[in-house]
């Protein structure tokens, strides 16, 4: 299906809109598949820019997306946008992000849903999604300790640990460093149990894949080793640069 000029032009617009995130959602655990993931940042990508003013007079954080955007911005058939948008919006009204913060007296966590309710129109071709209001202050309103994206620098990405990786360099983007305990990387990462088990696994499935994509779709410049005690990985250590010839950072 040939997708109508305005179409292409709504999502050519959109692709270049900015996804905006606090650092400490940035660096939180999503647990979000990949089509979850692209739905959630091109709804926060269509936030970009909007006035705080005029969202409170709206009275509401809903955000709409159509399937032509989805898919032209993804670059997948219409058929695949409606199939990824209406699973993506089922799963997605139980899907949580979780905060781990260090305190004198151990761990604290939270989680927060992403959305408090989510709308697919299977006749009209649109997701529409109501934030939750505790994720609100992470996504409006930021101006300091904040990561920000183009979202067609993550459309090309195929795999969500690639999408988290690439997120979590542009939180340390100043420094070009990114030095994870091996707790906050599983955290960030959304890892398995079985690769939290097992580093060979974490680095097979999980750590070699992403830095290979964003080597070859983002032009990243990327180093990386473990840190160790003894025999035991307690870290990781990622040095990271765009490629002036190619990189999309």
């Amino acid at each position: 299906m040939k997708a109508p000029r305005a179409a292409l032009t709504q999502a050519a617009e959109l692709s270049d809109r900015n996804v905006n995130m606090s650092n400490a959602l940035t660096r939180a655990s999503h647990g979000l598949g990949l089509a979850e993931k692209r739905l959630i940042a091109s709804c926060i990508a269509k936030n970009d820019s909007i006035p705080m003013a005029e969202i409170h007079r709206k009275g509401a954080w809903a955000v709409r997306l159509s399937a032509m955007e989805y898919a032209e911005t993804f670059e997948i058939g219409l058929d695949a946008a409606y199939e990824q948008l209406q699973q993506a919006s089922e799963s997605l009204f139980n899907r949580y992000v979780r905060t781990i913060q260090e305190t004198p007296k151990g761990p604290k966590e939270q989680k927060f849903r992403w959305v408090g309710k989510a709308e697919y129109h299977k006749g009209e071709g649109w997701v529409e999604l109501h934030w939750w209001h505790e994720v609100v202050p992470h996504l409006f309103g930021l101006r300091k300790q904040f990561t920000s994206y183009k979202l067609k620098q993550t459309a090309a990405l195929r795999s969500a640990y690639s999408w988290r990786l690439y997120e979590c360099f542009k939180s340390w983007a100043r420094k070009g460093r990114y030095t994870p305990s091996i707790e906050e990387f599983h955290t960030a990462m959304d890892a398995k149990d079985s690769h939290r088990k097992n580093f060979k696994e974490l680095r097979r499935r999980v750590i070699e894949p992403a830095v290979t994509e964003l080597i070859e779709k983002n032009g990243l410049l990327i180093e990386w080793e473990t840190v160790t005690a003894g025999r035991k990985v307690i870290g990781l250590d990622f040095k990271f640069s765009a490629n002036p010839q190619t990189s999309l950072f």
